[in-house]
């Protein structure tokens, strides 16, 4: 008996692997064997990057609260010290939302923060 040749499984593994590299340059989303590479690492470039963003957001909202804080005259590492003294309960991403599209309430959280961070320090 002949030996089957996986043609049918072979095609849509194939046509799967086009499809997925359509709008790729040149020979990558032509040729097989160029596109499945092609895919391999804009697969892996995308796990990655889905990953890289978490720390890109968190820096934006660092950033962003560290120059509406020094409006308020404190410094980003001394409002974080005194929210975690005040007890709030606000992480960088609703603060960060609170210094662009509420102002008067992120001068209140600044100023609990400043009344509960230590004289000396």
């Amino acid at each position: 008996m002949a030996k089957a040749s996986n043609s049918v499984p072979k095609k849509h593994r194939h046509k799967k692997v086009l499809a997925m590299a359509k709008g790729h340059y040149s020979v990558r989303h032509k040729h097989y064997r160029r596109a499945k590479e092609s895919v391999m690492h804009a697969l892996a470039y995308a796990y990655a990057h889905r990953r890289e963003r978490k720390g890109d957001f968190r820096r934006l909202w660092i950033l962003r609260i560290g120059a509406a804080a020094r409006g308020h005259g404190i410094s980003y590492s001394r409002l974080i010290q005194g929210i975690n003294a005040a007890g709030i309960s606000l992480d960088r991403k609703v603060l960060a939302d609170m210094a662009v599209r509420e102002p008067a309430g992120f001068a209140a959280v600044v100023e609990q923060a400043k009344s509960a961070l230590p004289v000396n320090a």
